[in-house]
């Protein structure tokens, strides 16, 4: 049993206010795109679960993977069987673009249909909030306006396969709990469910990640991406979450090359 777990962009992205328990109440579009991880689930021939890593090098000790933790929490709660993990990464890494919490979501789904553990798709919802504040999007993986600290989720009727996109990651990651610390938050520049609705080129001056200020006086280079996206026919160009990667939606993907250790996707 092979899955892709996908990963996602945010379309603006509002910090408007610190929370008691020490997050961040957020406004956002998770929008799902077709760069993607493979994942598999095979029966462990040595009783033993393990998670076997391949693709892009993920650094930590493997009990703190998502995917190792998806299964470790369902095992709480189920008599899980041992199991091997296969993980190819191709989602990089500190880029917000939620590669782990897809991973994480993928083995909920997974070892729900493989073990017939007939969990429903909010019980899902709420496993998958365990892992991490994004994760639970994965589960239906549709476009939402989400809200709270990015776990409150509005169904959008957004489609942008008409277009193209070019979601570029240079080699320096942003650390979320960096980005998050020199946030101020704010009151949302705009209604950002309705400015989705407006012609994607109409974006640029309505949607905004309020990340940006931060991280581009830290990383000049991903400034530049953006920049470069724009010059090259962008109708709109954003980073995605708190970053590292910046996508740019295009009428037709654009002859544009970065440096050979930045990785390009195009969609």
């Amino acid at each position: 049993m092979i899955h892709f777990p996908n990963a996602k962009i945010n379309i603006g992205l509002s910090v408007v206010e610190k929370r008691s328990d020490g997050y961040h109440n957020i406004e956002t579009v998770f929008y799902p795109v077709a760069v993607e991880d493979a994942l598999e689930i095979l029966p462990s021939p040595d009783h033993q679960t393990k998670l076997h890593l391949t693709g892009i090098a993920l650094h930590g000790k493997e009990s703190d993977n998502l995917v190792i933790k998806a299964y470790n929490l369902l095992a709480q709660h189920f008599p899980l069987p041992p199991l091997h993990f296969y993980l190819h990464k191709i989602i990089p890494s500190g880029a917000g673009l939620g590669g782990g919490s897809s991973d994480a979501a993928c083995t909920l789904k997974m070892l729900n249909d493989k073990l017939k553990l007939s969990l429903s798709i909010q019980q899902l919802h709420d496993f998958a909030a365990q892992l991490g504040a994004d994760c639970p999007f994965f589960i239906e993986n549709t476009p939402v306006f989400a809200t709270g600290k990015g776990d409150i989720f509005q169904n959008i009727a957004l489609d942008l396969s008409p277009y193209k996109m070019l979601v570029v990651k240079p080699p320096c990651s942003v650390e979320t709990a960096e980005a998050y610390h020199h946030i101020v938050p704010r009151k949302a520049s705009c209604v950002l469910s309705e400015a989705v609705k407006k012609p994607v080129s109409e974006w640029k001056n309505l949607i905004f990640n309020d990340f940006e200020d931060f991280v581009f006086k830290k990383h000049p280079e991903i400034q530049t991406i953006k920049t470069t996206l724009y010059e090259h026919g962008a109708l709109y160009a954003s980073m995605s979450g708190s970053g590292s990667a910046v996508y740019g939606i295009f009428d037709r993907i654009p002859t544009v090359s970065f440096s050979d250790n930045y990785k390009t996707f195009q969609i």
